[in-house]
């Protein structure tokens, strides 16, 4: 029997509730879950990829059929050298669903053994972004209620090392 491999991509720049409540679930669909971290040189993250994928390490460490990988590169190339056919995509509102959908035909079509499954988030995190969360710590706001607690204090630290320099 095949092993079912999914791949979860994204920047997690920091990774949030939201994020982990699809980690959660599609962790639930498949054998073989790998969040991956998109190594993207077009933007300038708060945290580095070795950051991100050593928060996720930490926040999803119970999880045992999970895995933590970064990736730079077309997805459907890396999913391929992963052994995965499934890309799992988060849709938190209809504005996410076109540029979604148009990912999800691309890759479709430069891979046809590789199939998306999207999954709605939670009502409780359809408002929620890193963006938001990255907005909400520049201006000292408290961020408990959007990312994991380990992660509150790494975005705290941040913060305050860029402050300094």
């Amino acid at each position: 029997m095949d092993m079912k491999i999914a791949i979860y991509p994204g920047s997690f720049d920091p990774v949030t509730k939201g994020h982990l409540d699809i980690i959660e679930r599609s962790a639930k669909m498949v054998d073989v879950l790998i969040v991956a971290v998109l190594n993207n040189g077009t933007k300038s993250p708060l945290f580095s990829v070795e950051e991100r994928v050593n928060m996720l390490r930490e926040v999803t460490k119970d999880i045992k059929n999970v895995k933590i990988d970064s990736f730079s590169g077309l997805l459907v190339d890396y999913a391929k050298k992963a052994g995965a056919s499934i890309i799992i995509r988060g849709l938190r509102a209809v504005t996410d669903f076109e540029y979604e959908l148009q990912m999800a035909q691309t890759n479709r079509i430069m891979d046809n053994s590789i199939d998306t499954i999207f999954l709605t988030t939670s009502l409780e995190y359809a408002y929620l972004s890193s963006s938001t969360v990255k907005e909400v710590a520049r201006y000292g706001g408290n961020v408990e209620h959007f990312v994991p607690e380990y992660v509150v204090k790494k975005i705290e630290d941040k913060i305050i090392s860029m402050k300094k320099s």
